[in-house]
This record gives C-alpha cells, structure tokens and sequence, in this order.
C-alpha cells in the first residue's frame, strides 16, 4: 500500500468520539495513518471514559478507520472492583477477538490502557506470525507500587511484572513516550535496539493561543477580571492535588485569583470534597471540553498547573503538559525537580517548577506571575516555541509512520 503501513490494529480501550488523552492521541495517529492509505482497525471497549454505559456501537468507520468495539462490563472507574471487572472482561473479548482476526503480517500496536493488554495479545501475535509494538503511556505495575494500589505490591507485582516484560521482549518495537521511560525499560533488560522514543504531542492547529480580551469563554464564564490557574484534563491517582489545594488556601485572601479544575477523573470527588471541608471560595469546576473548544478553553486560564507524584518520574509523562504548550500559556509544574518535565521548563524557559509538598512555593510563585505580565508572555510564548519545535501533531504522525512504515517487507527494528 502507499506510505508502505500495510495493515495496523491499535488496542486501546477508548477511542474516537471519547475525549480522553490515550483516545484523542490514538484517534490522531488512527485518522492519519488512514489518510497515508494503510488499513487502520481499532479493537476498543463501548465505553466512554466519563460515561462507561454509552453504548457505542459494536462496529463501525470513521474517516477511513475500522473501528472494533468489544462486550465489557461497563461499572467504570470509580471503585477498584469494578475496573478490575471492565479489565477482566476486555482481556476476555480481546483475547477471543484477535485470535479470530489477526493475520500473518499484521502489525498490532497495543497501547497501555488497560494494563498488560500486550500480555493478552503476544501468544496471538505469535501464533499468527504477526508483529507486536508496544506503545506505552505508562509502565504497569510499577506505577501501581508506587501508587500504593492494595494487591498489586510485593510478590504480585514481581508477577506481572515478568510477565510484561515477555510482551516486551517478544515485541518488535517498545515505544517510550520520554526518555525516562526509556532508561527504565533498558534498567528491565529490554534491548535497546527494540526501545524508540516519541514523545506524546498537541495539534497546534487545534490548540492555539486565544488573547484573552478576544476569548468569548471567558467572558461567558465570567472570569475577564480574574487571575485564572487552570488545571485542565484528567485528575488521576498519579497526579498531585493536596499541593495545589493548600496553595489556593494559602491565597485565599487574593480575591482576584480563582483555581478552575476543568475535565475529571478517578481524584475530583475527593478534590471536590476537599475544597468543601476547607470552604475554599476561590475554586471552579468544569466538565471536560469538546476538542473543537479546546483553544478556548485552554485560553481561559492566565497559567496552568500540571502535576505528577515524584516517585512517578519516568513511568509516565502527563500529557496536558502538551496542551497548555500549545495554548502558549506559563507552565507551573509540580512535580520532582529532577524529572523530564522539569528539564524540559528549565531549558526552554516556558514556566516554573515546584517540588510537591512545597505549598508556600507553589503561591508564592502563582502571586509572582500574577503581577508579571511581561515573564507569562515571556513563558508562553516559548512554550509554545517548544510545541512548534518539537512535539506538534505534524512531527509526531511523520515520526509514528516511519517506525510503522519499517515493518513492511519482512523489516525490523534492526
């Protein structure tokens, strides 16, 4: 086929039209390799990520790409019992679908939700002479220890972690989303010849810098004479909250300067519930944005939190980091000082760093850019900078399909 992709089937258990970061990310890479003429299928759940009981349909093609929707459990992910369930039963389907789809010389990339997929697929793959690329948001079950997830420490994750590092081992290509991530999959003795970096990344012309005197959001919002800290995406168990909470206390007392939360996740009972039991005034919430109002949205805010627990430093890399890039707004992250995103703000200059726990830093440095218009121009304009430069949507889909592209005709990773 032209582009030289063949025949490609992503597993993931969200896709187009649900809104979260692994479906818009595996939807844009999906979409363009379709463009490219090669035969795109996707093995995903019915489920949506805020809404388990959709009920997508079974099967069918958007904008050239093959979509496959298996039966699961649909509880969601708000208790442990129930995501386990939804898990079970999407290895389960997957498990009976593959074997019955997969042909010989297919490339089959299995993303990272839900976990250990790749463990599910390998014996298929193998069985019908196919290839397996692993695309790894995160590294299972390493943030689950980390996390403290009850069942999946000591001798369990010694477990699952062997088994995984089968399905990396007996995969063609590992794709790392950093560096880190990538140093850590060397420390597990995976050859460095099958590990490639390629960072997430945001589509610059869909997320773009709206002024803030021209952004109609925000006025309908009602936030034109605030100071606004957003934290826009999913609030998960690997992100810090209790910093940004005790900061937004600490300056409660600036009445300008409101925190707007605007997306969910597994955290935003509890930030929620947080902000009540503190009688926090100066904290908003939104649902999660349509990708069409995204530069409007990310536009709202003045700057933007992102946050990661410092023990989770390369296991995974938040992916909104990429999106308030792109909106050319000052990153504040919070997060370990030695950590990717860290770097990747000292050098290109385009926000400041706080160590999680450090809740006076963290205001102090929210009150500094408040009065600084000059430096929040100075730092978005070289966010966005680094967007353009080096994780913008064109650069990614060019860089996925010369490593997809490399399989064809009996390729490797060589």
């Amino acid at each position: 086929m032209e582009g030289g992709l063949g025949r490609i089937i992503f597993i993931n258990r969200y896709f187009h039209p649900d809104h979260s970061a692994t479906s818009q990310l595996l939807s844009d890479l999906a979409f363009d390799l379709a463009s490219h003429h090669a035969e795109v299928h996707i093995v995903t759940s019915r489920m949506r990520i805020d809404d388990p009981s959709a009920g997508l349909p079974p099967f069918e093609q958007v904008n050239g790409v093959l979509v496959h929707r298996l039966w699961t459990t649909h509880f969601g992910r708000y208790t442990m019992v129930g995501r386990l369930m939804d898990y079970l039963t999407f290895y389960f389907s997957l498990f009976i679908k593959l074997l019955f789809f997969v042909r010989k010389g297919d490339t089959v990339v299995c993303k990272t939700d839900p976990p250990l997929a790749s463990v599910i697929a390998l014996p298929v793959i193998r069985f019908r002479n196919a290839r397996l690329v692993n695309w790894l948001q995160d590294l299972f079950p390493e943030v689950a220890e980390n996390l403290g997830t009850i069942g999946l420490g000591g001798v369990m994750a010694g477990i699952l972690r062997r088994l995984r590092n089968r399905s990396l081992t007996g995969a063609e290509i590992n794709v790392a989303i950093s560096e880190g991530m990538a140093q850590a999959l060397r420390r597990q003795n995976i050859h460095p010849q099958r590990i490639r970096v390629l960072p997430n990344w945001s589509d610059s012309t869909r997320i773009f810098p709206v002024a803030l005197e021209k952004n109609l959001l925000r006025h309908q919002l009602g936030l034109e004479k605030y100071f606004v800290v957003g934290y826009s995406g999913n609030m998960g168990r690997a992100h810090d909250f209790n910093t940004i909470l005790e900061a937004a206390q600490k300056i409660e007392h600036h009445s300008e300067i409101v925190f707007e939360f605007v997306g969910g996740g597994v955290r935003l009972p509890w930030i929620i519930n947080e902000v009540k039991r503190l009688g926090l005034k100066n904290v908003r919430f939104r649902s999660y944005q349509s990708r069409d109002t995204l530069a409007e949205s990310m536009s709202v805010a003045d700057v933007h939190l992102v946050s990661l627990m410092a023990s989770l430093e390369g296991l995974c890399v938040p992916c909104k980091f990429y999106g308030v890039a792109a909106a050319g707004k000052p990153i504040v992250y919070v997060g370990a000082p030695e950590g990717e995103l860290s770097g990747l703000i000292q050098k290109y200059r385009c926000g400041v760093h706080v160590n999680v726990g450090d809740a006076e830093g963290l205001a102090n440095q929210i009150l500094a850019l408040r009065h600084d218009l000059e430096m929040r121009k100075k730092l978005g304009d070289n966010a966005r900078s680094l967007l353009l430069a080096n994780h913008d949507y064109k650069q990614a889909m060019a860089a996925w399909r010369e490593v997809l592209g490399q399989f064809v005709n009996g390729g490797g990773p060589g």
